[in-house]
């Protein structure tokens, strides 16, 4: 049994007024650190697959290339930290280290996500898997958020446990159909 919570939609979205006229040719995913850090590479992959499979983009930057960077630069990296420090404390995206982040990965947008959960456990009695994820959506050159959403996909079971990283590619795959840029 499968259960996209809030089937229809996504649990919660806000698009900002910039959001129509938005059409990055490139886009990086940055994942924020959080009690899920065991699917950062399960969830980075299957985002950047899911990205890739949207066509709304013409480039992702492959996460192994946004962490190659990261190590290798070191003003990517500081202000990698202060636009995750001013995004956990304030909810607000850091212009400038937006900016710096977008060049050094020649990325047009930024994809800002966060794993809310990611396990097996029960719920009223049942077997479940959850998978859930908040994205936000960065426009790299000035660095405002034109997009975010959140949601998770639970999957019921009696013997066999989900693959995690296939909810996670489902989950994905309905995230990103709603997000801008339109190009249906």
């Amino acid at each position: 049994m499968s259960t996209l919570v809030g089937c229809g939609g996504l649990q919660e979205v806000w698009e900002g007024p910039a959001a129509k006229g938005f059409h990055p040719k490139s886009i990086a995913i940055l994942q924020l650190a959080g009690p899920y850090d065991a699917a950062r590479e399960d969830v980075e992959e299957v985002l950047a697959a899911a990205l890739m499979r949207s066509n709304k983009f013409e480039r992702v930057v492959p996460p192994e290339d946004v962490t190659d960077i990261f190590q290798a630069t070191k003003d990517a990296f500081d202000a990698l930290v202060v636009y995750f420090t001013k995004m956990e404390t304030t909810g607000q995206s850091d212009k400038q280290a937006a900016i710096k982040i977008g060049q050094a990965l020649k990325a047009d947008a930024l994809l800002v996500v966060k794993v809310n959960a990611w396990e097996y456990t029960r719920q009223d009695g049942d077997n479940i898997a959850k998978v859930g994820l908040g994205l936000r959506l960065i426009d790299a050159t000035n660095g405002a958020i034109v997009w975010k959403a959140r949601h998770q996909v639970v999957k019921s079971y009696i013997f066999f446990r989900p693959n995690m990283k296939e909810v996670a590619m489902e989950l994905g795959q309905e995230m990103i159909r709603f997000m801008p840029p339109d190009r249906r």
